[in-house]
């Protein structure tokens, strides 16, 4: 029975997951790129997450060093509504056009879609907190999209 529990803990506390964030500065070395100019327009909100998410890119200095003026806007439709005319379902959906440029040479231009379904609640509150929750997760979800495609730019 003793020996049981010691190879058990011996296994939790020698094991490791492995686990390491995603975009850290460690993982930054794998994509061969960087950024030396950003210029944001539109929605303040989904400007500061895509910030926060490619700060690591602006940092090093790599062959190839990309210009990027990024325009967002987000959306929010009613889906359906109940018998009395108020919302039931709403679709939160932000848009992203990025204009890509290598030493003022235009290399093209990016459209990152994200959107997501969600039920209304009766609690105002609760929903702003809810929908602000959903904006942000898709900018997250649009920035590491924006990073791979920027990745295979050649």
């Amino acid at each position: 029975m003793f020996n049981k529990i010691l190879i058990s803990i011996l296994f939790l506390f020698l094991s490791s997951c492995g686990y390491e964030a995603i975009h850290s500065k460690k993982n930054s070395a794998i994509y061969n790129f960087s950024i030396s100019e950003l210029t944001f327009i539109g929605d303040r909100d989904i400007n500061i997450k895509i910030k926060e998410r490619i700060n690591n890119y602006t940092l090093s200095n790599k062959n190839r060093n990309f210009i990027l003026k990024i325009s967002s806007d987000r959306e929010k439709v009613v889906l359906a509504k109940d018998i009395a005319g108020n919302p039931t379902s709403y679709k939160s959906t932000i848009i992203i056009n990025v204009e890509v440029k290598m030493k003022n040479n235009p290399k093209g231009s990016l459209q990152l879609i994200e959107s997501f379904n969600y039920n209304n609640v009766s609690n105002k509150f609760d929903l702003k907190r809810h929908e602000s929750e959903i904006i942000n997760n898709l900018a997250e979800t649009a920035a590491e999209k924006l990073i791979y495609k920027l990745s295979n730019i050649q």
